[in-house]
């Protein structure tokens, strides 16, 4: 007899990054948090992060979000992220698609109109507003954790590009954020082959010595990600946008703007005086796809000065599926994936 188990999938995407929301065929996991069962996922099960983002049942430039039962009591779900990288403690584009496929689903209970979500992240809850007609989320704006300027002013030699300037910023991971005019970037969608392959060069040699440690979280990892800033522009209409490019070690450039980016993004700006609380800043992907993230109250993490923030974007349901894992196949690492795959 064949061993062979299924899991059930909503295939979402938003700004055009694809996050693959798991709803169904997986064991409770350890752990009365999100935070917990994240890091016993990772310790005990990556094995499905691994499955579902590498050929033949998936692709590393997508996510994946485990839905999962949340700890704090004003949560309605948790959800874990998993990315090329690992497992991001908050995604704004995964919250994006997590919140809509539950909404739309009928996992969590629409209602017309506005609607307000709240789900538990790995870093904390983030509160989401739905903005519902007939039957579908037209947008959601979420607010998750403070953003906050860890260090500014950092350089370092990378082979082949000279010395990168960088600024290290949280935003539900560690960003380096690089102004893209400095290395003759415009942030066009034929750039990106050479932005993955400068993101690659400088995160290889950043890494070690960078902070790994977050004030409340611990030990969140080494860089996972750069940031390239384009310009700030102000139309006539008053409107402030930016082009954007959020590259994710190893060897991805997402196709939205992506909402920690831009969190991170406000963050340093909102540090420097250039924006303030209610400021509004459209951030624009090499592929054209926007996000709108607006500056938040202030607030302290650690012994940082911080900013709140949201993000709105739209997030489409593209798949509805339900695939078989074959335990047998050799494609498949099974080391793990027995214990967490419900029989």
């Amino acid at each position: 007899m064949r061993d062979e188990r299924t899991i059930e999938l909503i295939d979402t995407q938003a700004g055009g990054d694809v996050s693959r929301i798991v709803t169904a065929g997986i064991e409770p996991l350890p752990g009365s948090t999100a935070l917990e069962k994240a890091r016993y996922l990772q310790r005990e099960g990556d094995g499905l992060r691994r499955l579902l983002l590498s050929e033949p049942y998936g692709d590393p430039a997508m996510s994946v979000d485990l839905i999962v039962e949340p700890g704090h009591p004003e949560a309605q779900a948790g959800y874990i992220i998993m990315e090329a990288m690992g497992y991001p403690m908050y995604s704004g584009s995964n919250t994006l698609c997590a919140a809509t496929a539950l909404l739309e689903s009928g996992m969590i209970e629409m209602t017309e109109g506005l609607q307000e979500v709240v789900l538990e992240s790995p870093a904390g809850l983030a509160r989401i507003t739905a903005r519902n007609r007939d039957g579908r989320v037209e947008s959601i704006t979420t607010q998750g954790e403070p953003a906050y300027v860890a260090e500014r002013g950092l350089s370092v030699e990378v082979p082949s590009y000279g010395r990168v300037r960088f600024d290290l910023v949280w935003s539900g991971a560690y960003y380096a954020m690089i102004t893209a005019a400095d290395h003759g970037f415009e942030l066009t969608a034929d750039e990106q082959i050479a932005l993955t392959a400068f993101g690659d060069a400088f995160v290889r040699t950043a890494r070690p010595g960078l902070r790994q440690e977050h004030p409340t979280l611990g030990d969140v990892g080494p860089l996972p990600f750069v940031h390239f800033m384009g310009r700030v522009r102000t139309l006539e209409n008053g409107t402030v946008e930016s082009r954007s490019a959020t590259y994710v070690h190893p060897g991805v450039i997402c196709r939205s703007p992506t909402g920690t980016g831009t969190s991170a993004r406000l963050a340093l700006l909102a540090g420097t005086g250039d924006l303030a609380t209610g400021d509004t800043l459209e951030t624009i992907s090499p592929r054209g796809n926007r996000f709108v993230g607006t500056v938040g109250e202030e607030a302290t993490v650690g012994d940082f000065p911080a900013w709140q923030s949201t993000i709105t974007g739209r997030a489409r349901l593209m798949a509805r599926s339900r695939i078989t894992v074959d335990l047998d196949d050799p494609l498949v690492d099974s080391s793990d994936l027995e214990k967490l795959l419900s029989p």
